[in-house]
């Protein structure tokens, strides 16, 4: 006889996990995760649902599930994951055989039919319920001939006594479904504000003649409090391995470098090094272990980019000629990603000794581990083969579980989401470009509901490659728009420096800035920005504070899109319920944005406020988290947005006590 795929109650659809379950799906120390299935039975019987959580000690919590819409059998719990590891879980299923005879018994001895019938079957139902006080004394009400009918069932249907049941279903037909895993992070690995500078900038001099001494990491460990004191936790530095002096490119990514250009620090490799050595201008070992010390003291946590190509002068085009693409001309490949070309790179052919390239990239990501780098941005992982990547992130996650991996894929979905299944903690993605109501709207939907299974968005503002249309002519109020935007929308956010200066002036026909930093050094000065107020610091630290206040703001799936009756204000909200704040008290925030940065926008925002946790018609006090100011609001409210002042709310809902 052939043996059914489905248990005597079907239980289908479970969430979370990836597609093909393939990959464990993914969570965070700290994160509210909904779990959802669906269930259902033939037959009019009721039926009641469990979330059967383990966490990494082997400890077991029952969550009571809830029916989500009518008619569509889906059931769903919120649950918050507390410690990192491997968590597993099930779903259980049964006939909840004492609330199909309430159902039942309140529909039929109103009504005079099978009365007697409905009361033993109850007394049965009760014997099985055990020899509590509160059962016993139900079932003598059940015998007492001097209650009415409606009062017997009033005395067995008693609040008191649902609720001991429900603590314990009496229950048939149970029905277990398969066992799912939910790999949690340590929290950074999901939330952080990033901030991105070349160290070599950082302290870097222009002699009357033109020449340029390097900045190191000890004049650049000289920023690191400024940066700590706008908000941000996490401090990402590019490529800081030799540079390449073969194809050197110059100013503006030219091909006539001289000699007192420093190149791009992603042209990796020179005769004083490669992956594992640092550019002898930015100091030694101990000068990077330094740097790494003073970022701890003020609270930032240092991230290094690795990024897996070299520059022609690299020691493995010498030492492993096998590891790269050579043409039938005898040259090797350079890179290209068309229309760029980058004459400076040779990517690895990770198709040719994939042993020894394994072997040797791991040792190179356990040397900066054996440092003290704990994150890694990964340069274009696009290019080399997932099987690659969940090799190696499986191994390091094994090892150092506490490490993590930022994707810097701008790619096609597929691919994008790929690296992300296969071990990405992290991964870049297309806001920059998502600029309008409607791509802004579709794409927040898609990143907290479609892919927050396992792909985590870090929602970088800019980067030395990245300076859209938008920024480039939308003016200060563009840069405050798409800060308040990243900083609200996800866990994790991020600023390349001069950001805060608001440098807006693109290499034309480019997305690039003019005198890009990639080429060349530049010398920013903070203290003069701060000085005369030019400077968008104080709003970026603003941003921060908001976030660390909020912890609805360190959650991905709690995003909704609300309404608005103009095409270039959005608006959406980020709710918390108070059992999951820590404070007692429930966290919501609506943030309303003026994309038009030309234009003062006025509109009607429509809200659904059930989705922060109020009633449809309540009223409510929100205080402007940017402004200070208050007001009374409902389902339906008037804004004014001017870009030139203050373009965007961040509301915080002011809840009633107990609520």
């Amino acid at each position: 006889m052939r043996t059914p795929a489905i248990g005597r109650i079907p239980i289908r659809n479970l969430s979370p996990q990836q597609p093909e379950n393939r990959w464990a799906a993914k969570s965070f120390v700290g994160e509210v995760v909904p779990f959802t299935a669906t269930v259902f039975r033939e037959g009019h019987d009721l039926i009641g649902v469990q979330l059967l959580l383990t966490d990494p000690t082997g400890l077991e919590h029952v969550h009571r599930m809830a029916p989500m819409a009518a008619g569509t059998d889906g059931w769903t719990v919120d649950a918050q994951l507390t410690s990192p590891g491997t968590w597993t879980w099930r779903i259980r299923a049964f006939t909840d055989d004492w609330q199909t005879w309430q159902h039942n018994a309140e529909l039929k001895i109103p009504a005079g039919v099978d009365v007697d019938l409905m009361f033993t079957m109850a007394d049965r139902l009760l014997a099985r319920a055990g020899s509590k006080r509160i059962f016993t004394n139900a079932r003598q009400s059940l015998k007492n001939s001097t209650l009415s009918p409606e009062g017997r069932l009033a005395a067995v249907t008693d609040p008191a006594i649902v609720t001991a049941i429900n603590a314990k279903p009496l229950t048939s037909l149970d029905t277990v479904s398969e066992v799912l895993s939910l790999r949690v992070e340590r929290a950074r690995a999901a939330v952080g504000s990033w901030y991105e500078f070349f160290p070599r900038s950082e302290g870097a001099k222009k002699a009357k003649n033109g020449s340029w001494v390097s900045g190191t990491f000890r004049t650049a460990a000289k920023r690191l409090p400024g940066v700590a004191a706008m908000g941000f936790d996490v401090l990402y530095l590019p490529p800081i391995h030799p540079i390449g002096v073969t194809n050197r490119k110059g100013p503006n990514n030219t091909l006539d470098a001289g000699p007192e250009d420093p190149g791009s620090p992603w042209a990796i490799g020179a005769t004083s090094g490669g992956h594992d050595a640092i550019h002898p201008d930015l100091g030694t070992v101990k000068d990077f272990t330094f740097f790494l010390g003073a970022a701890r003291k003020v609270g930032l946590e240092v991230g290094i980019d690795l990024a897996l190509q070299c520059s022609p002068d690299h020691p493995w085009v010498t030492e492993h000629p096998e590891w790269f693409t050579t043409l039938p001309d005898g040259t090797i490949a350079y890179a290209e990603n068309p229309p760029k070309k980058y004459q400076d790179i040779y990517p690895v052919n990770f198709d040719n000794d994939p042993e020894g390239i394994r072997v040797e990239v791991l040792r190179i990501v356990e040397y900066w581990i054996s440092l003290g780098v704990h994150i890694f941005r990964v340069d274009n992982p696009h290019t080399k083969p997932l099987a690659f990547w969940e090799w190696l992130l499986g191994v390091i996650y094994d090892r150092h579980p506490e490490v993590v991996f930022l994707a810097e894929a701008f790619t096609r979905p597929a691919m994008m989401r790929g690296l992300a299944g296969a071990g990405f903690q992290q991964s870049y993605t297309y806001f920059t470009w998502r600029n309008t109501k409607v791509e802004l709207e579709e794409y927040f939907e898609e990143l907290s509901r479609e892919s927050a299974d396992y792909f985590r968005p870090n929602l970088f503002v800019n980067t030395p490659d990245i300076l859209t249309e938008y920024l480039q002519f939308g003016g200060r109020g563009a840069y405050k728009v798409r800060a308040a935007l990243a900083a609200t929308a996800s866990p994790s956010w991020g600023v390349y420096a001069g950001y805060e200066l608001v440098e807006n002036v693109a290499r034309p026909g480019s997305e690039e800035n003019l005198d890009n930093e990639k080429y060349e050094y530049k010398q920013r000065d903070w203290a003069a920005a701060d000085a005369t107020g030019t400077t968008l610091a104080p709003y970026l630290t603003r941003l921060n504070l908001i976030r660390a206040a909020h912890p609805s703001l360190r959650q991905l799936r709690n995003l909704d899109v609300q309404w608005t009756d103009d095409e270039s204000i959005i608006a959406y909200s980020k709710f918390l319920p108070a059992r999951f704040t820590g404070s007692g008290s429930p966290d919501g925030l609506i943030i309303v944005a003026n994309l038009d940065s030309h234009a003062v926008r006025e509109t009607v925002v429509h809200l659904d406020l059930t989705r922060l946790g109020l009633a449809p018609d309540d009223r409510i006090h929100v205080v402007d988290l940017i402004t200070g100011d208050t007001f009374t609001w409902g389902r339906d409210n008037y804004v004014r947005l001017d870009p030139f002042t203050q373009p965007v709310h961040i509301l915080r809902v002011v809840y009633p006590k107990g609520n």
